[in-house]
């Protein structure tokens, strides 16, 4: 049976990577597209050979043909939607952040589970081979027992992205909401532990309005005792992005690991000296929307589920109140 998708948002992202995602993976496919703008989703179907574009949100949760959803609206609308999709037993992709607080986020996790359906977060970079291996290489001990870990995921980000991303608090804007819940998922899925509390400082380089910030640097304290700087930003053209974790019997770095598109390294650095793991870089969108079919068909889980969004989305805000408040802040669930 073919699983039947709709895009709720005519973004880029779903033109540009869900697209593919899912025409690839066996039996689904796009079928409808949802806009706030009913000519631009009409020609946004025509432009990616998508077969319908609804009319509203309720057009396309009435289409039987329809029986999973990519929310890929401003952050603002991803709990309506959800609580929406639900309620027409839709299955839910919904990009990252889940939500734009912990009790909207929660409202969507008891939806989904209420309706019986499954509930996955686009958590993309937990895909990537590169990821994975960390993963493998910490839990097997070949580091010792981690002591630190730094992300950095400064960018520039691109103009076709700017808009809301840097005016619309009230949407989710940020590079916090943005980037840095990205960075929380990823500590949390390589480490395998839970953040407990942060301390963050926030940077306003002009790039945003003064309503949202353009580039941030948190410190967050894990469960397992992991301190983890993570530095993000909007502004930064020439960086590059990698994810260092320190341990008591050796060190892993990794270069171009927060991007998709890049050609990740992995280094293993001990007493041995060091080891260079290349990996071949992996369709990390197509293993998230596998991930979440195998879900639906009752064969796995999700790579990111609604509970890992809610999770993440909580050390974002506790980063931004972090930074609001000059002060240290619990992370809780």
């Amino acid at each position: 049976m073919t699983i039947g998708f709709g895009f709720i948002g005519a973004s880029d992202i779903a033109k540009h990577k869900m697209l593919a995602a899912i025409r690839n993976t066996p039996d689904c496919e796009v079928v409808s597209v949802y806009s706030s703008n009913l000519e631009r989703g009409r020609a946004y179907a025509a432009e990616t050979q998508i077969a319908h574009a609804a009319s509203s949100l309720e057009d396309l949760l009435a289409n039987p043909a329809v029986n999973a959803v990519y929310i890929s609206t401003t952050n603002d609308l991803h709990h309506a939607q959800t609580l929406a999709a639900a309620k027409a037993g839709k299955h839910v992709i919904c990009e990252k952040p889940l939500a734009m607080s912990l009790t909207e986020a929660q409202d969507m996790l008891a939806a989904c589970n209420a309706a019986g359906v499954i509930l996955a977060t686009n958590h993309h970079l937990r895909n990537s081979a590169a990821h994975h291996k960390m993963r493998e290489l910490i839990a097997a001990g070949a580091i010792g027992k981690p002591i630190a870990a730094r992300v950095f995921h400064a960018v520039y980000l691109r103009e076709s992205l700017q808009g809301w991303r840097l005016d619309k608090p009230e949407a989710g804007g940020g590079v916090v909401l943005d980037i840095v819940v990205h960075d929380v998922d990823t500590l949390r899925f390589v480490l395998q532990a839970e953040p407990t509390e942060v301390v963050s400082l926030s940077q306003h380089f002009g790039m945003s309005s003064s309503t949202v910030e353009d580039g941030s640097m948190a410190v967050f304290r894990f469960d397992n005792g992991v301190i983890a700087q993570v530095h993000t930003a909007f502004t930064v053209p020439y960086a590059g992005n990698g994810f260092e974790v320190h341990g008591t019997e050796g060190s892993l770095i990794a270069k171009n690991v927060m991007h998709p598109a890049a050609q990740p390294e992995v280094l293993l650095r001990t007493a041995q000296g060091e080891q260079m793991l290349e990996l071949a870089a992996n369709e990390v969108y197509g293993v998230g929307v596998a991930r979440f079919v195998a879900a639906i068909q009752v064969q796995g889980s999700p790579a990111a589920s609604g509970d890992d969004g809610l999770r993440s989305l909580a050390g974002a805000l506790a980063c931004l109140e972090s930074a609001r408040t000059g002060q240290k802040v619990a992370i809780s669930v």
